[in-house]
């Protein structure tokens, strides 16, 4: 054994050392309420890819998409095929450039908090996951106190994940798990190149 070689092997000696003592510090469990926010592609594939390894687990999932819905994406159609573990509701009428309605956009914005808070405080499901939601709060669609005090209700066990870019300051603050999604490149930006199947939707 090389000197380098020994050198690596105390050094992950070492790490394994720290590595097992945090865990052991570590015994608590709680629903975590997680936000996936930025400008960057992934937010919601991020929070599927939750879903999708609760449901490799055979824990019950629920999933309430707001802005989205005048489309079908790939996730609804997997989940469509697990009716027993999933409760999927699109009920968003697609983005706000295609409804050009803001009160009607507010007043659905409004149905699918209700439906998701409803399924929240049912304590049924290990995730609920509101797809979307920060978009509907930047956009002055939701009022990020109403959200907060509804969150403030969920059972103990219950994970909540909440999507979209422009997240508030009070819900990150909120939160117990925040990742930011930054945008480095994208195709449809820098090469006209247009949304996918299995890419995008």
């Amino acid at each position: 054994m090389t000197d380098a070689d020994t050198a690596h092997k105390l050094k992950m000696e070492r790490r394994k050392q720290v590595q097992e003592q945090r865990l052991a510090e570590r015994d608590r469990k709680k629903g975590l309420l997680i936000v996936y926010t930025g400008d960057g592609k992934g937010k919601s594939s991020a929070a599927f890819g939750m879903i999708f390894r609760s449901l490799g687990h055979g824990l019950p999932v629920a999933v309430i998409q707001f802005i989205k819905g005048a489309w079908e994406p790939g996730e609804a159609k997997l989940l469509g095929r697990f009716p027993e573990l999933v409760v999927f509701r699109a009920m968003g009428e697609g983005f706000t450039w295609e409804t050009q309605d803001r009160g009607r956009d507010i007043a659905k914005a409004g149905e699918a908090w209700e439906a998701g808070l409803e399924l929240i405080l049912a304590g049924r499901h290990h995730i609920v996951l509101l797809d979307e939601i920060n978009v509907a709060m930047k956009l002055g669609y939701l009022d990020p106190n109403q959200v907060l005090a509804g969150l403030a209700r969920k059972p103990e066990m219950v994970h909540v994940v909440l999507t979209g870019r422009g997240a508030p300051e009070s819900i990150i603050e909120a939160a117990d798990l925040v990742t930011e999604m930054k945008l480095v490149k994208h195709p449809f930006r820098s090469q006209g190149i247009k949304a996918q199947l299995g890419i995008e939707y």
